[in-house]
């Protein structure tokens, strides 16, 4: 299953979504176009569908994931119109960060401005070798619009996110590794056959499990730790009447591998 937009790419093949933003000459930086895209696609064919249960998503060609925010477009708005673009932005991040699937953020390049708060976005980060991060609005008179000011705090804590917002420098992937910004690194040549790779071993678990797992994980980091504890305990319990969980528990005790239905 393929679809056509105008700034991005979308493939799905035996549940693994492949979302890959299409602006190779802009090193596909995110402009308003690219947003409604990719909002529409969320909305109308990953949201609530089970033909999708991994989406990965990674940008054309091999210089950038997404090099920032498009700054030609950006030049001219007003106060209003920059409030709108950020509104659009915070629209899309929130719909990746919310939807029932696990998103992978496959770094193929640079990942700066909007391109570093689109994988911060995203359930998991994978990099390869010649990936750089960085947040460098300050250098441009603003500062990350997108949600990099929040999410980057609460990925790597609150010194190092002000570090990296207000020097507006670039990082390798090995250092956003460090930080913890980056699950793992690989060669560029094996980037997304690594990746592939994991986001099969996640979809052969129980799908509607990896889906609570994210809502409760996402939500719990905002509450207090008692509340926090009793959405995990009410989050585990209504595992138990799924097929699924019937399902899993069943094979274990049986030694073979669980076949899991999705219910």
């Amino acid at each position: 299953m393929s679809s056509n937009y105008e700034t991005i790419k979308w493939e799905v093949k035996d549940e693994l979504g492949y979302l890959t933003i299409n602006r190779p000459d802009k090193l596909n930086a995110l402009n308003p176009q690219v947003l409604m895209d990719i909002k529409d696609l969320v909305l109308h064919q990953v949201k609530g569908s089970d033909e999708v249960k991994v989406i990965i998503i990674t940008g054309e060609g091999n210089k950038a994931f997404i090099a920032g925010a498009d700054i030609e477009v950006m030049l001219n708005m007003s106060s209003k119109e920059g409030l709108a673009f950020s509104d659009l932005g915070h629209q899309v991040m929130s719909l990746l960060e919310t939807i029932g699937q696990t998103v992978i953020a496959a770094i193929n390049g640079f990942a700066l401005g909007g391109g570093c708060e689109l994988a911060m976005s995203c359930d998991l980060i994978y990099a390869s070798d010649k990936s750089k991060f960085g947040q460098p609005e300050v250098g441009l008179g603003v500062i990350p619009g997108f949600g990099g000011t929040q999410r980057l705090a609460r990925l790597v804590g609150p010194a190092k996110a002000k570090e990296l917002i207000y020097t507006g420098k670039m990082i390798s992937a090995q250092e956003a590794k460090d930080i913890g910004l980056v699950c793992e690194i690989f060669p560029a040549d094996q980037l997304m056959t690594n990746v592939e790779k994991i986001a099969r071993e996640i979809m052969s678990k129980g799908y509607i499990s990896v889906t609570q797992a994210k809502r409760v994980i996402n939500k719990g980091i905002d509450l207090s730790l008692d509340a926090a504890l009793e959405l995990e305990k009410q989050g585990f319990a209504v595992l138990f009447d799924t097929d699924d969980q019937k399902e899993g528990m069943k094979a274990f005790v049986e030694k073979r591998k669980a076949d899991f239905k999705n219910r």
